[in-house]
C-alpha cells in the first residue's frame, strides 16, 4: 500500500507543477512588455528618447510653461496654442491641458479669478460646472468652464455657435475643469500670452 500512495502524491505532484507552469506561460504571454510611468495627472511620461526601445514613437512630453508667463503660482493660458497650465509656487507645471477657447478672447496680459460659480447655464445656453472667471471684454465675461455633458468643440455644444451671441466660455475637460476648480480660487493670478 505505501508503494501506492508514493505515486498518487508524486503523480499529483508533477500535474500541479504543470499547472503552475501553463499558468505561468499564460501570464507572461499576456502581459505588456514594458510598463509606462505615470504622472500624478494619471497620463503616460515620454521618455527622453523619442523612441521607446522597440522602434515605436512614444507621445511627446508635454510642452514646457511659457517662459514671459511670470512668476510664482498662476493660471496660463495660450491663446495660440488653445493650451492651460496650472503653475505651482517654484514655477513647475503641475498639469497642462488644451482648451477650447471662447468666441471672445481676452488679450495677453495679467488677470485675477475674480469669481467662481460651482454650475450654471452658460451663455451658450449648455450646462457648464467649475466655472472660474478672470476676465471681461466688451461687457462679455471670460473665464474656464467645463461642459456637464462632456462636450467639447466639434463633438456637440460649442462655445459661440448658433446664434450671433458673442460668449467667453473657454472649455476644458470635466477632469480639468475639477483640476482648475481645485486650483483656481478667487485671487488667483492668470497669465494669457499670445
Amino acid at each position: 500500500m505505501p508503494a501506492k500512495s508514493s505515486t498518487i502524491v508524486t503523480a499529483l505532484t508533477v500535474a500541479a507543477v504543470v499547472a503552475v507552469g501553463v499558468l505561468g506561460y499564460q501570464a507572461a504571454a499576456s502581459a505588456p512588455d514594458h510598463l509606462t510611468p505615470v504622472r500624478s495627472d494619471g497620463r503616460p511620461t515620454a521618455p527622453k528618447d523619442p523612441q521607446d526601445g522597440r522602434g515605436k514613437k512614444t507621445e511627446p512630453a508635454a510642452p514646457a510653461v511659457p517662459a514671459a508667463s511670470g512668476t510664482g503660482k498662476r493660471v496660463v493660458y495660450a491663446l495660440g496654442d488653445k493650451r492651460v497650465w496650472l503653475v505651482g509656487e517654484k514655477g513647475e507645471a503641475l498639469r497642462t491641458f488644451t482648451v477650447a477657447p471662447s468666441a471672445v478672447s481676452p488679450k495677453p496680459g495679467a488677470y485675477k479669478v475674480t469669481s467662481r460659480s460651482v454650475s450654471i447655464t452658460g451663455s451658450d445656453g449648455v450646462p457648464v460646472e467649475h466655472v472660474v472667471r478672470f476676465a471681461a471684454v466688451g461687457g462679455v465675461t471670460i473665464g474656464f468652464s467645463a461642459a456637464v455633458d462632456g462636450s467639447r468643440p466639434g463633438t456637440g455644444a460649442t462655445p459661440g455657435t448658433g446664434a450671433a451671441k458673442k460668449t467667453g466660455g473657454v472649455r476644458e475637460s470635466r477632469d480639468d475643469g475639477k483640476a482648475m476648480w481645485d486650483f483656481a480660487v478667487n485671487g488667483t493670478k492668470v497669465v494669457v500670452v499670445a
